[in-house]
């Protein structure tokens, strides 16, 4: 292409080169313009013709160039098919082994995955993954997307039912999805059901059992369902567990006895004390209240038993105020107090500590009741496994009664013992207190204090009378003296 340019442009020259000495020796004479005008015109048809010829000769090399470039892509992908090929001839045993091994292994765990989606769906089933092929794994599972498609749809079907009662009976269900509803025509009364075994292979019904019962307007509504193709439907968001918490009531009865055997040694615990409790509070509730005297109103009431004020004095206050009245010596009196002291102590003490062993033993009894029921539930697990839920929460559920119900009997003993404790205590303490001042009443009778206090020691004996020792009691019991 280049050469036809050069030799075009050659041309043109020595056809210029021409018309200027053609139209040098034409200047004489009067067609010498017009000759140079001929050959300008036939240069530039030239050009045109030639300018022509080099745009068509330039498309027909690159459709040339085009073709040859898709020759070489050709010739590039056979190459490599050629090279690949070439290199799965040169591969060595052992690739070839681990090549084979991975396949395999993606094999094995694609038949899990098939046999984990058939036990999740329907665990009745025999396939064995390792042996059975994909094929009969995936005829297995158009099965179950076939049951799925069929419980989905709302359509009513007799399956077997076991009543309360213990009968099997076969009622018509209603399975949606997870939810299934029944209706029993005998009694008229619907509710939720569910599967009691994973029988339902192969399109084979299934044996269900009653979940929660519906009330009557609920039924109705079940009811008319069954008669017209459309209706409305009860149904639990939380798969009927609600429904089935809010019917599962059991009295204080059924309760206590889930606790087994340890339940009886606590109900006598309990009993025991709260007859104890019974009877104290009766009596110190009504004891008669105290009366308090003066140093110169006892001495008064003492001379003369029979006076109003005396009068007023009742229960063991009384027998106190009686000894130390009709009592011969101040060495007698304070003997015959003490002595009285210690029986009314007894008395008003009598059978309190019974309450606190009570709340002591009590959570004892409850601890020794959740362990035999832990120890029952661990035999249970080892029997039945642990794959059931409802094993290992119903006995730890029974074993936790026993504990419940040790520090229900506890906690009020605990109470009780510190309130009647607490009475008995400060009744003696007034009672010690009143004694006391029986027993000072003779030291009333001394006219000057000065001789009082300076001849207290000399009539002090060498040995602890009883008063000197009953007065030495108050003063540890924190009483006034």
């Amino acid at each position: 292409m280049k050469t036809i340019t050069r030799h075009t442009a050659i041309t043109l020259l020595l056809a210029g080169a021409q018309a200027l000495v053609t139209t040098s020796a034409l200047a004489a004479t009067g067609t010498a313009e017009t000759m140079l005008l001929s050959h300008l015109a036939d240069a530039q048809k030239t050009l045109v013709a030639t300018e022509q010829s080099i745009a068509n000769q330039r498309q027909r090399l690159s459709q040339q160039l085009n073709t040859l470039e898709r020759e070489v892509l050709a010739l590039r992908e056979k190459t490599a098919v050629a090279r690949r090929l070439e290199d799965e001839k040169t591969l060595s045993l052992s690739q070839l082994e681990t090549r084979l091994d991975s396949w395999q292994s993606q094999q094995v765990y694609q038949q899990n995955l098939l046999h984990r989606f058939l036990q999740q769906h329907n665990p009745s089933t025999d396939i064995n993954p390792t042996t059975a092929t994909i094929a009969e794994q995936l005829a297995a599972v158009s099965n179950v997307s076939a049951q799925l498609e069929q419980r989905f749809s709302p359509t009513w079907r007799n399956n077997t039912l076991v009543m309360s009662n213990g009968k099997m009976a076969s009622v018509p269900t209603l399975a949606i999805g997870p939810v299934t509803w029944y209706w029993n025509e005998a009694s008229n009364q619907a509710g939720f059901a569910s599967s009691q075994s994973s029988n339902q292979s192969n399109g084979q019904n299934s044996t269900l059992h009653i979940d929660a019962v519906l009330g009557s307007s609920e039924s109705d509504l079940i009811s008319e369902l069954r008669t017209q193709p459309a209706g409305q439907i009860v149904f639990d968001p939380t798969l009927h567990r609600a429904l089935v918490r809010q019917q599962q009531t059991e009295s204080l009865l059924e309760h206590v006895i889930k606790g087994g055997l340890w339940v009886i040694p606590i109900l006598l615990f309990a009993l025991f004390a709260l007859s104890i409790a019974l009877v104290k509070v009766a009596q110190l509730w009504r004891l008669p209240k105290l009366v308090r005297f003066t140093p110169t109103a006892i001495e008064s009431v003492l001379s003369n038993t029979k006076s109003p004020l005396a009068a007023q004095v009742k229960g063991m206050q009384k027998t106190l105020l009686t000894i130390g009245a009709n009592s011969a010596t101040p060495r007698q009196r304070d003997d015959q107090l003490f002595m009285q002291l210690q029986d009314d102590k007894h008395k008003l003490e009598r059978w309190i500590g019974a309450i606190a062993i009570t709340a002591a033993v009590s959570p004892l009894l409850g601890l020794l009741g959740t362990v035999s029921g832990m120890i029952e539930t661990f035999k249970m697990m080892t029997l039945f496994g642990s794959g059931d839920p409802e094993v290992v929460s119903g006995g730890i559920a029974q074993a936790l009664v026993t504990t419940e119900l040790g520090l229900v009997v506890a906690i009020p003993a605990l109470i009780l013992n510190a309130l009647l404790s607490r009475r008995a205590k400060s009744y003696y303490n007034e009672l010690e207190s009143f004694a006391i001042l029986i027993s000072k009443s003779d030291e009333q009778n001394t006219t000057a204090p000065t001789v009082s206090v300076q001849e207290k020691p000399k009539a002090k004996p060498s040995s602890q009378t009883p008063a000197s020792a009953l007065a030495d009691n108050a003063a540890e019991l924190g009483a006034p003296a």
